[in-house]
């Protein structure tokens, strides 16, 4: 009966990932229809012709910089708790992160994936677990501190360029930094995650879904104790911390600036760096927790309002194109062919393929 049970999870687990895949795929599709409806395409494609190859090329490898970055950072911390992967296999985890967050709604798939792969590669669960909670929460500080930055000191010119969506801006910059105190308060009480997982566990006993155990109790504590230790590890080692706030500043800028080198690369002149990439950054402020895969549809929306007055001479869409395409697409089949690449490599050691 418990083979039958594990069955039937693995059903539920499928169909959860197919209903995703389908609703990706459909927020998508109207993604595309919202912004290739009634363009003039012949144009559109003229446009992209006169964008300089070498500012692609550049636009392309600052995309995968920004991704990369995150794995540069988890292989940081996670060495410095005596973690297992290589740095390539910690990149391959922020990939597969992107991927996943990509695809499910506010992002929330893309960290369980990241834990299941270092779980799979060896690294104690307390000790990933509290290296992607740091990495989640510095990149959501570095993001929230650059939000108030910009209201404190770029308020008028973000009024003004947000216009309608300057709402939406301070929304979302509310719900990142709820976000951030939220795992702050997680990271700082073990007792409290402790109590949540015990509370848990009796809940799941109680309506049938777990047998009791005295084994999994005792794993539960083996867990909080690890849990706590790694945490205390961070707490005493403020400047590998502050090592990663930095970096985390760095990685996020570099994908702000993608939209200043697409725009140089149209030979467009007029706006500076900081007024392109502060308008990028107030863009991902206010999609970053909407509850849709990938913010599609709402990024491309905002992106065609705001940057009207910045890409001038018909090039606002083919601008769009180009800059989300690379910084969003291009990403996610990165990521697609990551996980590809790590299920192959898996089942020709498993001899499956043999």
């Amino acid at each position: 009966m418990e083979i039958d049970r594990g069955e039937k999870g693995k059903i539920r687990i499928s169909r959860k990932r197919i209903a995703e895949g389908i609703f990706f795929l459909l927020v998508m599709a109207l993604s595309f229809y919202t912004v290739f409806r009634d363009q003039d395409m012949e144009n559109i494609v003229k446009a992209l012709q006169k964008l300089s190859p070498w500012a692609l090329c550049l636009a392309l490898l600052v995309a995968l910089f920004f991704v990369s970055a995150e794995g540069i950072m988890i292989y940081y911390l996670l060495h410095s708790m005596n973690g297992r992967s290589s740095l390539l296999r910690c990149i391959s985890y922020s990939f597969i992160g992107f991927f996943y967050s990509g695809i499910t709604p506010s992002a929330t798939g893309g960290q369980p994936m990241q834990l299941y792969y270092m779980r799979k590669d060896h690294n104690r669960l307390s000790e990933a677990s509290v290296v992607l909670m740091t990495v989640a929460l510095i990149y959501k500080f570095v993001l929230v501190l650059i939000g108030i930055g910009m209201l404190v000191f770029w308020y008028r010119p973000l009024k003004t360029y947000l216009n309608r969506f300057f709402s939406l801006y301070l929304l979302g910059l509310g719900l990142n930094l709820i976000l951030v105190l939220a795992i702050m308060a997680v990271m700082l009480m073990p007792d409290v995650v402790k109590k949540t997982a015990m509370r848990a566990e009796t809940l799941l006993v109680r309506i049938g879904l777990l047998k009791s155990s005295v084994q999994r109790t005792e794993r539960i504590e083996r867990f909080v104790e690890g849990y706590r230790d790694a945490v205390r590890f961070l707490i005493t080692n403020r400047r590998k911390v502050l090592n990663v706030c930095l970096f985390t500043f760095v990685q996020r800028a570099s994908v702000f600036i993608l939209t200043w080198i697409i725009y140089r690369g149209f030979a467009l002149e007029g706006a500076d760096v900081l007024t392109v990439s502060l308008l990028q950054a107030s863009v991902y402020i206010a999609v970053d927790m909407l509850p849709v895969p990938g913010a599609q549809g709402i990024t491309e929306l905002m992106y065609r309002n705001i940057y009207g007055a910045v890409f001038t001479g018909g090039y606002l869409m083919p601008s769009l194109y180009v800059t989300r395409g690379i910084s969003f697409y291009f990403l996610l089949l990165a990521g697609a062919a990551v996980i590809a690449g790590r299920v192959l490599s898996e089942r020709r050691r498993s001899g499956f393929l043999s």
